[in-house]
């Protein structure tokens, strides 16, 4: 693995050497450098709201960073590229961004199936691949991570998110302990998030003692689930349990209080959003947790939402805001000790040496402290779970999980 990815690492250096970085204007001959981040987002279709949050994020680290001159002969742009929540169209968005030599790093995607295509593009050509939203656990550790077999994939990419190990068994012992559910119905979307999440929610809520009733999958496409539905009413279920993105959960939820199945539905961070609300009439009391804290609660996020604001963006920073944020301000942070380590100046090989400083990343950030632990996973383990009331997610219980596991 190593000899294969040296070797095309070394042709893409070969490819770009014409423009390489050791020219007078790149290397302190008067010139500020440009380094460009990356996104890769849905920026259109179903999940735009997310997408576009998460871009918007990006850019005001990127406009801090340049206003407060946060890395010395440095400038940074952006590049925002449309996945549409696909994962043939991330790949294609990774290959394009990894072309351009002044691109340091990739903020996202948001999916997990899309982040699948783009890691090996992203590993092939050195390039920091960071995700503020993936949180399926074999994207890091490998599919053997349950065995407790956990090897690290790829050396170049990183997470802010937490992943479903963490956050699925949070939502089964937060619906065992504090909603006092029994017995859940768990549907889930048939895609690598939506999968991993409602299986890690069941294996919690067994071990703790509780009855699945039954177990579905849907399409992640469909907007009728009278099957789906029947069944779910017939189980008589404490709580119903979905494993996907809001686009489908919110008419799913309201067709289930509709066939007379008068409890919560409840889901992850793909869920948590206000677009859930707007699709769903009957949204009252349903339940979603997301990675990290409220920012609104947080004093380390008081400055990401006043600059927000006045930035005027047209778009909400939704769900991911705050954690993309915390993903470009990594970056920004990896290619200033790439630079000082430099002599002040942005090396040839400063792509290399950008996913080298990532791991030695730790900062006070949006969401908290911010760092990565050896399989480029973020340390920070903090989980919300919020209600729908009164039309709005209100925020119920917020802990990690490791310390709401003892409890």
């Amino acid at each position: 693995m190593l000899i294969l990815t040296t070797a095309v690492t070394a042709g893409a250096l070969t490819l770009s050497a014409c423009g390489s970085r050791s020219d007078d204007k790149k290397s302190g001959g008067g010139s500020a450098a440009t380094v460009v981040i990356g996104v890769d987002a849905p920026i259109t279709g179903e999940l735009s709201a997310l997408g576009l949050g998460m871009r918007n994020s990006v850019q005001l680290a990127i406009d801090t960073a340049n206003k407060t001159s946060e890395v010395k002969g440095v400038t940074f742009r952006l590049e925002a590229l449309d996945d549409k929540a696909l994962p043939n169209v991330g790949q294609q968005n990774a290959t394009k961004l990894a072309g351009d030599k002044d691109v340091l790093g990739l903020v996202g995607p948001i999916n997990s199936g899309v982040a699948q295509s783009m890691q090996q593009i992203s590993q092939q050509n050195g390039l920091t691949l960071i995700s503020p939203a993936n949180t399926t656990p074999d994207l890091t550790q490998g599919k053997d991570w349950k065995q407790n077999r956990r090897v690290r994939q790829f050396t170049t990419y990183f997470r802010t998110a937490t992943t479903d190990e963490i956050q699925g068994a949070f939502d089964g012992q937060f619906a065992w302990e504090k909603l006092k559910a029994k017995t859940a119905y768990v549907i889930d979307d048939q895609k690598t998030y939506g999968v991993g999440l409602a299986s890690s929610f069941k294996d919690q809520f067994r071990k703790l003692g509780g009855t699945i009733a039954g177990s579905e999958h849907i399409s992640p496409d469909d907007r009728d689930f009278k099957a789906v539905v029947s069944k779910a009413v017939a189980a008589r279920p404490d709580l119903v349990f979905y494993g996907g993105e809001y686009p489908a959960s919110g008419p799913l939820s309201q067709q289930l209080k509709d066939g007379g199945l008068a409890v919560p539905l409840m889901g992850g961070d793909g869920m948590y959003s206000a677009d859930y609300i707007k699709l769903n009439k009957k949204a009252q009391g349903d339940y979603a947790s997301s990675i990290g804290k409220p920012v609104e609660q947080l004093p380390s996020a008081k400055k990401f939402i006043a600059d927000y604001k006045a930035a005027h963006f047209k778009e909400a920073y939704e769900t991911y805001g705050g954690s993309a944020y915390d993903a470009a301000w990594s970056l920004v942070q990896a290619v200033k000790k790439v630079v000082a380590d430099n002599g002040g100046t942005l090396p040839a090989d400063a792509r290399k040496k950008v996913v080298t400083a990532m791991n030695k990343v730790s900062f006070d950030g949006v969401t908290g402290p911010i760092s990565y632990d050896a399989y480029g996973d973020t340390t920070n383990t903090m989980i919300t779970a919020y209600q729908v009331d009164k039309g709005t997610w209100v925020s119920r219980f917020s802990a990690e999980f490791k310390k709401f596991d003892k409890s």
